[in-house]
């Protein structure tokens, strides 16, 4: 039986998940999609069920939660969910769900608690989700142990927490091995959060990473970025000069002799880690391409170590230098409503205000995510005009852009119960 026959015949949805599996096989490859998937109702909710709640989510870094009873919480859609550190020092995730009468028990963004505590009745669970205490009597056949707080899956890797809200969650211990050995040397156990910024995007969350996944507009939207930044991360880019590719050359020497990892690894489209030079001279994403926070992270001898760059699919991108790092989170609010979370890591040792000046840290990558913004309100009220079609993407310029929708087609049609067609990877 097709699987979208067997959907119940009462699900609102059906009509759209039809139209999106036609839509997806008929797109156009190398072109934007078509006008629903950027600003509709129903293609939103598809989003959330088909991508947001079965795929691996970026929620947040384990040095934000270092101790028994750290928590952060996330928002994924409309499934809240509470990451906690356990008594066992392990990572444990839940659906931030009371199994009494549905509350949500942690309600701020992140803290730190004995026991997980229901605000509204006062029902009390164990760190590990266990339920420890109902308040009111619940009669002699209540059992405990079948309340117990729903699990989310979780894992962590060089550092990175990931949840995935499906039934049974994708692969992804080739990932996790791939981050713990780009990070080993920054320590990832030993950083700290030294600032933070979220802001809201009027724009739908593919427009949010199709933004990120080319620098073609870079040129004319972000000086303070190119400050520091190569326009393009790989010597096999058609627009990659000679001096480009000298400097990589010269710089991977030295990283080579350093022992810090460098090479080009792509997990499928949803993963991309490489670590490239900024401009030469550069040290650092900041005004003047010198160091934002003196004290270096983990145990590197060398602010000159480029940008680690890490792409992770759907929803994160990240820039690891050899000061500090930045780690990007987008979650989609609604059909076009974004937030986008920027979090600026330093060694947890370092002195705000000593080693580092938050707002200094900070400035190219907040005026570079309000510039962005712009852009992705824009193209958002373009493709909301009747005169929209989808238009030719650049091989050149946007392949990695072209990586991302095919990634979102494939897992979409996927997800959706349907095979998709095998395409090349665009670029390197």
């Amino acid at each position: 039986m097709d699987p979208l026959s067997s959907a119940r015949l009462d699900d609102p949805l059906t009509p759209a998940r039809e139209a999106t599996v036609e839509m997806l096989q008929q797109r156009r490859r190398h072109y934007s999609l078509p006008q629903p998937f950027y600003n509709d109702e129903r293609l939103f909710h598809l989003d959330m069920q088909e991508i947001f709640e079965k795929e691996w989510l970026f929620a947040g870094m384990t040095c934000e939660i270092p101790a028994k009873g750290n928590f952060i919480t996330l928002e994924v859609g409309d499934n809240p969910v509470v990451i906690v550190r356990g008594n066992d020092g392990e990572v444990h995730a839940f659906h931030n769900v009371c199994r009494h009468r549905g509350s949500r028990l942690c309600v701020t963004d992140k803290g730190k608690v004995a026991k997980l505590v229901c605000p509204y009745h006062q029902w009390t669970y164990e760190l590990d989700g266990r339920l420890l205490f109902a308040g009111a009597d619940m009669g002699q056949e209540f059992d405990l142990a079948a309340h117990g707080l729903k699990p989310v899956h979780v894992r962590t890797g060089g550092g990175f927490i990931f949840v995935s809200l499906a039934d049974e969650a994708p692969e992804i211990d080739g990932l996790l091995e791939t981050l713990d050995h780009y990070l080993a040397p920054y320590d990832m156990a030993n950083l700290k959060v030294a600032v933070e910024s979220s802001i809201v995007e009027q724009a739908n969350w593919k427009l949010v990473i199709e933004n990120n996944r080319e620098c073609y507009h870079c040129n004319g939207a972000h000086p303070e970025l190119l400050n520091s930044l190569q326009e393009f991360d790989d010597t096999d880019d058609p627009r990659a000069t000679p001096a480009y590719k000298a400097l990589v050359a010269r710089k991977q020497a030295d990283w080579e002799a350093q022992g810090v990892p460098f090479t080009l690894t792509r997990l499928e489209r949803r993963n991309r880690l490489t670590r490239t030079p900024l401009l030469d001279g550069a040290v650092s994403m900041t005004m003047d391409g010198k160091q934002a926070c003196r004290k270096l992270l983990g145990n590197l001898e060398s602010a000159d170590l480029g940008s680690l760059r890490i792409l992770h699919l759907p929803n994160s991108w990240n820039h690891f230098m050899g000061d500090h790092a930045v780690v990007f989170r987008v979650m989609p609010l609604g059909p076009q409503r974004t937030v986008v979370t920027t979090k600026w890591l330093v060694h947890k040792d370092a002195v705000e205000g000593v080693d580092y000046d938050p707002d200094r840290m900070r400035r190219v990558w907040d005026a570079t995510n309000d510039q962005d913004r712009r852009l992705a309100e824009e193209n958002q009220r373009g493709i909301n005009s009747k005169g929209y079609e989808p238009g030719p993407y650049s091989e050149t310029f946007e392949f990695g852009v072209i990586d991302f929708i095919d990634w979102y087609s494939e897992r979409m049609l996927e997800n959706l119960g349907h095979t998709a067609p095998q395409l090349r990877l665009a670029q390197g």
